[in-house]
């Protein structure tokens, strides 16, 4: 217990750069995964397929490969991130192509009746779309938005390969100088486990907020 209590100001800040990490992430993800999917439910071929290749490459390549790809492989081209900036492009890359799944579906879910009504009132495909479709599909979507940033969450423990000090790389650290493995994982564990389950719960309150406003 000493050696938790000696170690966890350096614990809590690694944990806020996990957070950092997953939160920047998931914005960029966001709109990425946004984008994607529309043009996942264009009808140009073109963008389709543009879009279908690149969600088919990211969901069927590691994270781990990803974020070396970036990191190591962006540089012999020119381009030199950083160790925080690299994680975040992978982890940002790789959360996108899930999410514009979770959108796609959302938005395929929409009652196609809604489109028509909108264009029966003048609305472009654009307008129907910004206006009526895409603030559905968000509240559709918010429970598998959900799911993708705890991943994600977890899945930031992986820059810790490219040396970013987050939670899992300051809790290896730690270890090497207390030789406590067992001790600092399963407070590390806890510590993970105590940040997603406070996310959960501003989700659910989320989806009852969303709900209570599609009733009212």
């Amino acid at each position: 217990m000493d050696i938790v209590l000696g170690a966890l100001p350096l614990l809590s800040k690694a944990a806020l750069i996990t957070i950092y990490l997953a939160v920047i992430s998931m914005a960029i993800g966001l709109v990425i995964g946004l984008i994607v999917a529309l043009a996942r439910v264009s009808k140009n071929k073109i963008v389709y397929n543009l879009a279908t290749f690149y969600v088919s490459i990211i969901r069927g390549t590691p994270v781990l490969v990803q974020i070396y790809l970036v990191y190591f492989g962006l540089p012999q081209i020119g381009i030199s991130p950083g160790a925080m900036t690299s994680g975040i492009i992978a982890l940002s890359i790789n959360t996108s192509a899930y999410l514009s799944e979770s959108f796609r579906a959302a938005i395929m879910s929409v009652d196609k009746g809604q489109t028509e009504a909108a264009h029966s009132l003048g609305m472009t495909n654009g307008q129907a779309m910004r206006r009526i479709i895409i603030p559905q599909s968000i509240r559709t979507a918010i429970p598998t938005v959900g799911n993708t940033y705890i991943g994600l969450l977890k899945e930031t423990s992986l820059v810790s390969v490219i040396t970013v000090t987050e939670l899992l790389y300051q809790t290896t650290l730690i270890i090497a100088k207390t030789f406590q493995p067992l001790t600092l994982y399963i407070a590390v564990a806890i510590i993970y486990w105590v940040i997603c389950t406070c996310f959960n719960l501003f989700l659910n309150w989320l989806e009852k907020r969303s709900s209570r406003h599609v009733n009212v």
